[in-house]
């Protein structure tokens, strides 16, 4: 797979925020993303992404049947009632309803509820380090690294951050799966949280994405408030495409029509693939931004035949004369 051009690492310089800031306006906000797109593409960021979906829905699936396993030990069916209204407000259109489906499924089975608890945080555990793994894979390239970590320290800290990390997603959720019970749901106070909630969920997102950029590439990472900007435009992409694909998915009955009962499975896949796009051209974002700073504007690596020098005309002729004599 290709590398993009490798970014200086300014850690040594103690670049502060207010210098971020400076740098932006210098380089522009069109002209950083321009750039940050084409090295997302040098990057083979587009086949990264895709790794990074498939191992989300690894992630994703098996954790909400040990989430589904966890309520029916508890004998907790009002949480998986909960559970299954809030996904099927962050999950958009046919994705929702196929999880809900798997969510009603899994609840109405209470014999097995430890065994799903078992298996699905066995299987989300293992999901979530792959993924984290595949993060640290495609972030090395955004960053011009040719090489990720060994593989045991590679995935012994894409563990660490799965735990660490996946905490914060985690905290998220539980405000935005638990936010809409909270208070009297007749007051004013209820009606101005079911609308905060959701930006809070967002900031701890966007924590957890400005520690993946700060600990997954294999370099020295400049101070987290270099990665601010890369984290609010993933972050912000993600938020967009979850609203654009619920207003396509539930405006659009040909979606359905075209695929059938196989819909809830595209659209998930889809969302999946477009959440990842988002996270790395985060990373890209926040890597073309420090390259800037450092001086390298052309996020592609020079080409290596273009490097190689060409003999001149009068080098060749010189060299027949010697033939000749």
């Amino acid at each position: 797979m290709s590398t993009a051009a490798t970014v200086p690492q300014t850690h040594d310089l103690e670049l502060e925020g207010d210098e971020a800031l400076e740098t932006l306006r210098r380089v522009g906000t069109r002209e950083l993303l321009t750039r940050s797109f084409l090295r997302f593409r040098y990057a083979d960021g587009f086949s990264h992404s895709r790794a990074l979906a498939f191992q989300f829905l690894l992630t994703l699936i098996p954790g909400l049947i040990a989430v589904v396993g966890l309520a029916s030990v508890l004998g907790q069916d009002t949480f998986t009632a909960v559970l299954t209204s809030t996904v099927e407000d962050i999950a958009p259109g046919p994705a929702g309803q196929t999880l809900v489906q798997a969510l009603e499924q899994g609840s109405a089975d209470h014999g097995h509820g430890a065994v799903a608890l078992s298996l699905g945080l066995l299987a989300a555990i293992v999901g979530g380090a792959g993924a984290m793994g595949q993060i640290e894979r495609g972030s090395n390239r955004i960053y011009g690294v040719e090489r990720d970590r060994p593989s045991l320290e590679k995935y012994g800290r894409a563990s660490l951050l799965a735990a660490s990390v996946g905490f914060l997603f985690a905290v998220a959720f539980v405000l935005l799966a638990f936010g809409r019970d909270i208070g009297n749901s007749d007051s004013a106070l209820h009606s101005v949280w079911l609308i905060v909630r959701w930006p809070i969920g967002l900031l701890l997102a966007a924590l957890a994405l400005t520690g993946i950029l700060q600990y997954s590439p294999r370099r020295h990472q400049p101070n987290m408030s270099w990665l601010v900007y890369g984290t609010g435009i993933g972050v912000l992409c993600w938020a967009a495409v979850t609203l654009i694909f619920g207003v396509v998915f539930s405006a659009s009955s040909s979606f359905g029509d075209t695929y059938g009962p196989l819909a809830g499975i595209v659209a998930l896949q889809l969302w999946s693939l477009f959440s990842a796009l988002s996270i790395l051209f985060g990373a890209a974002v926040a890597a073309q931004l420090e390259a800037v700073r450092a001086g390298l504007t052309e996020p592609a690596k020079p080409d290596p035949e273009e490097s190689v020098v060409q003999p001149t005309a009068a080098a060749v002729s010189g060299s027949s004369a010697v033939v000749d004599a």
